[in-house]
């Protein structure tokens, strides 16, 4: 198989590793009320799980990417499949919400660190013409997996109760993750020739340079308002007295959503830009909340899931290719994974302190608000990045 064949092969198994990752991640959702009922947990302790899991994989994705620069993608993917299967398992045996944060949250978090990088990165160096479109297909993978792995954890809580749906979830990630992570192999573009060494920066010139500090700047701003309806908008959704299956259903929609993001803005990107869709996608982001904000009743949360959605897809899987587009293939998995360090602390706090502010004022209101803030404060810095791009292109 030649390698530019075999390119397209790296992105699906990118696709299916993501998929079986942020599936996880996200049926978050189908569990919530499982871990509040059983736990006798207020909804700012429960959605720490979540906010403790993507910090995690946000924190150690840098070293991810330096393990996979230097190992390759396939074992430290592989490890991170194992490791999140082990997560659940464990989670499932949980007899508290300690047990539940070490398993769940730093346990799956840290397995999703070693899958989430290395296998994004791994696919930038194949392509040069059409990168957008790749990044954009191999990251449409989480947005497949939040449409259903959700709802699927959802039916399988209600016909088995959640300890076996989590160890059913915890077989399907050892089998079928490990059969995606086993096609991942690293680029030739990412591989020294004799003699010499791969194009493009070190981490460390990387890290002196402007550009990537506006880029860090703009994650840094939007990653709260990233986040926060991942956790939050299916117990909305219930607060306003929709149902169970279409409350988690909203999640499915940011994945539906995020699909199309992913194949459309990506290609879009291709040609009108990537950094200039960037700002384009990040402001879209801002502007679906004043949907949540009007929202009386399930169709109107449905089409502020699917805007989000798709907004929150065209912003993931440009991240990727502007890493490489701007640093080169020499430690594109490195700097990927440092630059995804910036949305750590918004997937953390983000969904806690929407817990908590929702917990003491009863209402949302004031984190809507907060979200489109910060959506517009990301845009400014990316719009920055742009003006001071714009000489060099």
């Amino acid at each position: 198989m030649s390698e530019a064949r075999y390119a397209w092969v790296v992105v699906w198994a990118t696709f299916f590793a993501l998929a079986t990752i942020f599936g996880v991640s996200y049926s978050f959702a189908a569990f919530f009320a499982s871990f509040a009922g059983e736990f006798a947990a207020q909804r700012a302790d429960v959605s720490l799980v979540f906010g403790l899991s993507g910090g995690v994989y946000f924190v150690f994705g840098a070293g991810a990417g330096m393990l996979a620069d230097r190992f390759g993608p396939r074992a430290v993917t592989s490890a991170g499949m194992l490791l999140i299967a082990a997560g659940l398992l464990l989670c499932s045996f949980a007899q508290s919400m300690a047990t539940v944060y070490a398993a769940y949250g730093v346990g799956i978090g840290l397995g999703i660190a070693l899958v989430y990088t290395p296998a994004i990165a791994c696919v930038q160096p194949w392509f040069t013409q059409r990168r957008g479109l790749a990044a954009g297909l191999a990251s449409a993978g989480i947005g497949a997996g939040t449409v259903a792995v959700p709802l699927l954890a959802a039916a399988a809580i209600a016909w088995l109760e959640w300890r076996a749906a989590m160890r059913l979830l915890a077989l399907a990630v050892a089998v079928l993750g490990l059969c995606a992570t086993g096609l991942l192999r690293r680029a030739p573009a990412a591989t020294a020739p004799a003699g010499g060494r791969i194009p493009g920066l070190s981490l460390g010139e990387a890290l002196r340079d402007r550009r990537f500090w506006w880029l860090y700047l703009s994650i840094v701003l939007a990653a709260p308002s990233m986040f926060i309806p991942f956790a939050h908008v299916s117990a909305a959704a219930r607060d306003q007295g929709i149902d169970v299956a279409r409350a988690v259903g909203l999640v499915g929609l940011i994945g539906i959503g995020s699909l199309v993001g992913r194949f459309v803005i990506g290609a879009l990107a291709d040609r009108l830009g990537r950094l200039r869709t960037l700002l384009l996608m990040q402001l879209s982001l801002g502007l679906a909340f004043l949907a949540w904000l009007m929202a009386g009743g399930y169709g109107v949360l449905a089409f502020f899931a699917l805007w989000f959605g798709l907004s929150y897809g065209g912003i993931v899987s440009l991240l990727p290719a502007i890493s490489m587009d701007l640093f080169g293939a020499r430690a594109v998995a490195g700097i990927i994974g440092t630059l995804y360090t910036g949305a750590a602390l918004g997937n953390l706090l983000g969904p806690v302190l929407a817990g908590a502010v929702f917990d003491r004022a009863g209402s949302y209101l004031p984190v809507l608000w907060g979200c489109m803030a910060l959506s517009a404060l990301a845009a400014a810095a990316s719009a920055r990045l742009l003006a001071w791009q714009r000489p060099g292109y």
